[in-house]
């Protein structure tokens, strides 16, 4: 049996009539799911309001949350890039080459996905704060130890441990940033949210221009400067309290004979009810993150080996091209809420399929054009998923699903760059020589296989998008969830939605009267 996705989204829309829905889809047979996928991918064409109009639907808390989210994501890319942005001198002060420093980013690609069960399963139980506080504790202690790293084992020991730790925030912060968040407002929140990746980049490329190989401390400065702002995080996040939707669903979970055996019942429902997609999930997440992997980590090498750039001119490259992702991220995010999740991913798919004979074979500076609209194309697919996660994922284990689906397809890309920079060895061009030395530095033709590898990815991620599920608009609030109302008996949901409507908490969940003014927006 699978799915049906299409009735679900035709039904799950925020601007339908009858105001709430349950959160189950239908089932239906494979064959009948199947015969639908195309005629499902026709965009909604829900109307759009002025985003400006859109954004001012989310309260003073709501905002709280996703700033939130988005520094503590923003910080988790800053501290990933570091060693991409530093392989040349990592390689020289250990004296390995940039495919065994590369595992330094393998290394924490892969155990990304045991942090995010442990964070996943631990805020999903007992809140979103305290796992995100110590996430971020643990960024602090580790980047230290980055930059204090003596030998190239210690260096790979640290990073292993980076992974454990970072693979816990991405669903804690999509969780925050998006439980309370107005149905109307999720797709541009998704994909604002989703570039705090892209802001990392960018901050992590022009803070390694102004603290790498600029003292006689090599690389380590920017290890160190990357420890420090995550204490404010950690501040910021201690003051803050737990979202809405999360303080409903442990009052529930209250309501019952015993909090822990209510945790441990929906965790066997949402297994038995949703396992055929959580493994989608992680398949897509696997195409998505080699997708962003393949086309940024071995980048900078490209242009520095390849294409003699020199650092300058990588810094201004690198950022015009992060630019471009933020832009793609939120535009794309946004539009997904009148085109569809299904749609808006494959569209701009092959539109950056289209764009990646320029993206790696412009020899010149004029590459910044083609960076720039090849990472619009990336990041814009990578805005939908926040959302589009939350919506696929069950209530009761939404941090732990969006994290472990994201970081387990971490763990299946985690040898891009290794895999790259290894057959990028089997094209080799003509050697760079130090006129004042004379020592030469092997030069491979890398964005032949850049190119070659991407293609194969966006290939991938079109094909399964179009086989997959699409549940836009589905509620996210205790009310509207039937595996707690499985779990947890029926009552007690529905005491605790009755309860939020009495409130109206939120504007995604409001009173006819309240959604026709805030329909007008959309007329």
């Amino acid at each position: 049996m699978a799915y049906n996705e299409k009735a679900p989204r035709e039904h799950l829309s925020p601007h339908s009539s009858n105001g709430h829905h349950d959160q189950d889809p239908e089932y239906m047979s494979a064959g009948r799911y199947l015969s639908t996928r195309l005629s499902s991918l026709k965009p909604p064409m829900h109307k759009l309001a002025n985003p400006f109009a859109v954004l001012r639907l989310l309260n003073a808390k709501q905002w709280n949350f996703f700033f939130l989210a988005f520094a503590g994501w923003t910080w988790d890319a800053f501290d990933f890039f570091t060693v991409s942005l530093t392989i040349s001198g990592l390689a020289k002060t250990f004296d390995k080459t940039t495919k065994q420093i590369t595992w330094g980013i393998t290394l924490v690609l892969m155990l990304r996905s045991v942090g995010a069960i442990i964070f996943g399963i631990w805020a999903d139980r007992y809140g979103r704060k305290w796992p995100f506080v110590f996430n971020l504790l643990l960024f602090v202690v580790l980047e230290l130890g980055t930059g204090f790293a003596q030998t190239y084992e210690q260096f790979l020991g640290i990073r292993a441990l980076y992974g454990v730790a970072m693979g816990g925030l991405y669903g804690n912060a999509a969780a925050t940033a998006l439980e309370d968040c107005p149905a109307e407002a999720r797709g541009i929140i998704s994909g604002m949210l989703q570039q705090g990746y892209a802001f990392g980049y960018l901050l992590a490329t022009a803070f390694a221009r102004a603290l790498n190989d600029t003292t006689s401390h090599a690389w380590r400065p920017l290890y160190w400067f990357g420890a420090c702002p995550p204490i404010l995080i950690i501040i910021w996040r201690i003051f803050t309290p737990e979202t809405d939707t999360f303080k409903e669903r442990q009052k529930v979970r209250a309501a019952g004979d015993n909090v822990g055996a209510t945790f441990i019942s929906e965790g066997k429902v949402a297994i038995r009810k949703h396992w055929v997609i959580l493994t989608y999930m992680v398949l897509l997440m696997a195409g998505f993150n080699f997708m962003s992997h393949g086309s940024q980590d071995l980048y900078p090498t490209m242009l520095e080996n390849q294409y003699e750039f020199d650092a300058d001119a990588v810094t201004i490259t690198q950022v015009v091209a992060n630019l471009g992702a933020m832009t793609g991220g939120t535009i794309v995010g946004y539009l997904s809420q009148k085109l569809g999740r299904r749609f808006s991913i494959i569209y701009i798919s092959i539109v950056g399929g289209a764009l990646l004979y320029p993206y790696t074979f412009t020899s010149s500076e004029k590459i910044i054009a083609p960076a720039y609209f090849e990472q619009f194309c990336v990041q814009g697919a990578w805005g939908v998923i926040p959302i589009h996660l939350m919506e696929l994922s069950p209530g009761s284990f939404r941090t732990f699903a969006v994290g472990t689906s994201y970081q387990l397809g971490n763990l299946a890309s985690s040898a891009s760059s290794t895999i790259e920079a290894t057959i990028g060895e089997r094209f080799p061009l003509s050697p760079i020589v130090d006129a004042a030395t004379g020592k030469t530095t092997p030069r491979y033709n890398y964005g032949k296989v850049i190119c070659i590898f991407m293609g194969c990815v966006y290939a991938y991620v079109i094909i399964l998008t179009f086989f997959g599920p699409e549940y836009l608009g589905r509620k996210l609030d205790v009310k509207h969830d039937n595996d707690m109302k499985e779990a947890a008996h029926n009552e007690f949901v529905t005491v605790m939605g009755n309860d939020r409507d009495d409130r109206h908490l939120d504007k995604g969940d409001m009173s006819s009267d309240e959604e026709k003014g805030a329909n007008a927006a959309y007329r």
